[in-house]
Order: structure tokens, then C-alpha cells, then sequence
């Protein structure tokens, strides 16, 4: 099994799910005591936020870049980035390490196209929604994004930073991300991309009435194809 380095914290709370996921299912594949192989690396997100913030994304691409060649020296195997919105450097992190960086929005696409869809609604942090870095991404290997409206978006992006990355999660808000994914399908999405992992906190296939893309649920597993060298 191949050690998977992981660059995390950004917020824990995902980070925390991404690390159950991966071990749950390394114990479902080989079965008896096995578990992942992971080397951690949990940033303080107080000083992502702030970048973030400042719009700063050199500065940002800069430190990640850092710690993942950090995580390389460690003995990692392969890299892989806990957040969809940080994933705006990858380029940066992929540039400063020699060993493989999975990029979520590749094994978010793969999902996607698996299934025949190609018209996906897309939800995540304002950054991740917005700016093109995410949908280009997607865009370039056949998949249509739509993206909610202003109004939308910034109510998308006011629940992940002011209520699920301090584990926050209210019926009230999982109701209106409802309403978003049923103004998305309304378009015409035929899917839609939790594209924050964060999200899948909130919200499941159970809130939508077309299949969902979890993306740290498709990432953990990727990562773990990778490390058990699957086919």
C-alpha cells in the first residue's frame, strides 16, 4: 500500500470526514486490521481564510506548495489536497513535488462522465463557483457547468464559512441548498457537484432529485485507487 500524503485543515471538519472515509474503506477492501496510510498535514485555516480574504492567492499557493513538498520529504507516495478552493493553486502544489497531485475536479469529472451526464449544476464556496479556475477544469474534458445566481451563491458560500466549518449544520440551511439544487435542475442540470467538501456535511443524494457528486467522497476513493494500485 502506497502512503498518501494529505494537506488538510482547510476546514478540519472536511478533513476529518476525508480521513474516516479513507480508513472505512481500506478496512472494507483488505478487511481484518488494515487501515489507510496517510500522512497528515493540517494547516491552520485562520491563515488560508486571511488569504483568501486578501485575495492573495500567490501567497497561498506559496505555503501549500511548501507543505506539500514537506509531506513528500516525509514519505509520501502521492498528494492530495482536502479542498476544492485551494485546488485554485494546484498548479503551484503540482510544480513543487515529483510524486503524483490528484486533482479533485479530475476525479469529480471521471465520476461525472461515468454516469452519461454531461450538464452538472455546481455548488462550493464563492471562489469555487465563480472563478474560472474549477469550471475550466471541468469545461475542458466536455462537462457543462451551471452555477446558482448571485443572491444564491453568496448564500451557498455564507453557510459553508459561517456554519459548517465550525460543524454547524442546520435544517434551515440544508432546506435552502435544497431550493438552490431544485433552481439548478429547473436550468437544466442533470447532476449536481457538492463542490466544497465541506457540503457533504449538509446536504446527500437524499436532497436532490438528480444524482450528486460528492467530492470528497470520490477523491478519498481515487486516492485510494492509487494507493492500492488498483486497476
Amino acid at each position: 500500500m502506497k502512503t498518501i500524503g494529505v494537506l488538510g485543515g482547510m476546514s478540519w471538519e472536511s478533513s476529518l470526514e476525508w480521513y474516516r472515509l479513507a480508513n472505512e474503506r481500506v478496512r472494507e477492501r483488505l478487511g481484518g486490521h488494515h487501515s489507510a496510510r496517510i500522512i497528515l498535514d493540517s494547516l491552520d485555516f485562520a491563515e488560508i481564510e486571511e488569504l483568501q480574504a486578501r485575495d492573495d492567492w500567490d501567497a497561498a499557493g506559496a505555503l501549500l506548495a511548501d507543505h506539500a513538498r514537506g509531506l513528500e520529504r516525509a514519505g509520501a507516495d502521492l498528494i492530495v489536497l482536502c479542498t476544492n478552493t485551494m485546488h485554485l493553486v494546484a498548479d503551484r502544489i503540482q510544480d513543487a513535488i515529483s510524486v503524483p497531485f490528484l486533482h479533485i475536479a479530475d476525479t469529480t469529472a471521471a465520476a461525472v462522465l461515468d454516469t452519461g451526464i454531461r450538464r452538472v449544476g455546481l455548488l462550493g464556496t464563492a471562489f469555487t463557483m465563480e472563478k474560472p479556475f474549477y469550471r475550466e477544469r471541468l469545461e475542458a474534458q466536455g462537462i457543462e457547468v451551471l452555477v446558482p445566481n448571485a443572491q444564491q451563491r453568496a448564500g451557498v458560500h455564507a453557510v459553508i464559512y459561517d456554519e459548517l466549518v465550525h460543524g454547524v449544520i442546520r435544517p434551515e440551511s440544508r432546506a435552502f441548498y435544497r431550493e438552490v439544487i431544485d433552481e439548478l435542475v429547473a436550468q437544466g442540470a442533470e447532476g449536481v457537484i457538492l463542490g466544497c467538501t465541506e457540503i457533504e456535511l449538509l446536504v446527500s443524494a437524499a436532497d436532490s432529485p438528480v444524482p450528486v457528486f460528492p467530492t470528497a467522497s470520490l477523491h478519498v476513493d481515487a486516492a485510494l485507487a492509487a494507493a492500492l494500485q488498483e486497476p
